[in-house]
């Protein structure tokens, strides 16, 4: 039987400076792995680290619009930490919600795209082959419920998100026999900064969606997290984990 114990295991976690990125670091760190947590707010990482007061908890800044940014903040990881066993992506933005899509600005769509899609892409290029040639890796992107079902007015989120299951899906067949299992998660509404910039009406309405009647927990989405990187996750791969409350029963 495989093992749920992710200690000593080396995690780059992105997006790691508030909401379920920061929940998974620091959840992490005490499950005993070592974390790289990957932010552009390298000042909230500080805070954080100082907070957390552990040797094995290292932080690292990275602009995900910025391909030389993320590769080279992958390179930096390595080199000072060693392989990576497994990396956690909660980078996102949520863009401008309450617009329809006539209203969209397509710079601003643009910018969703390139954090919450494109990133992801080269952010798994960078990593991908290692893992492989190692024979062992898990990568876990942090997707949405909006890209399966899509939200209305939230037309860049909800696709770049479905975009980002689709490239879970892809790349999870084609490295399904490298020992590397990429998968997704696809939480509801979360407690979260990110919720926080929902009006009361935007947020009455997605709750009513979810048959639990309340909102997840950023630990409820780390605990699930912590299983799907660890060893014990070794016959799932290409998939989205829904985190939904009772709202996404297929």
């Amino acid at each position: 039987m495989e093992t749920t114990d992710i200690k000593g295991h080396l995690v780059l976690v992105t997006g790691a400076a508030s909401g379920i990125g920061k929940e998974i670091a620091t959840s992490f760190i005490k499950r005993g792995a070592i974390i790289a947590a990957c932010d552009k707010n390298i000042s909230a990482l500080q805070a954080i680290k100082n907070e957390v007061s552990n040797k094995d908890f290292h932080i690292f800044e990275v602009d995900f619009v910025s391909e030389d940014s993320i590769i080279n903040c992958v390179r930096k990881v390595e080199s000072d930490l060693g392989p990576l066993k497994a990396v956690v992506n909660c980078v996102g933005i949520l863009g401008k919600n309450g617009e329809k899509v006539e209203q969209v600005d397509i710079a601003d769509f643009d910018l969703v795209y390139a954090i919450n899609l494109r990133g992801a892409l080269i952010l798994t290029k960078a990593v991908i082959k290692g893992m492989a040639d190692r024979g062992y890796g898990r990568i876990l992107h942090m997707a949405s419920i909006s890209g399966k079902e899509g939200n209305p007015l939230l037309v860049a989120y909800s696709a770049t998100k479905a975009g980002l299951i689709a490239l879970v899906k892809s790349v999870g067949k084609e490295y399904a026999t490298t020992g590397v299992t990429v998968n997704a998660m696809a939480p509801a509404l979360i407690q979260s900064p990110m919720s926080d910039s929902f009006s009361e009406a935007q947020l009455a309405s997605l709750k009513s969606r979810i048959p639990m009647n309340r909102l997840g927990k950023t630990s409820e989405v780390a605990d699930m997290a912590a299983w799907i990187i660890s060893p014990a996750c070794s016959f799932t791969t290409g998939f989205a984990f829904d985190l939904t409350g009772g709202r996404a029963t297929y």
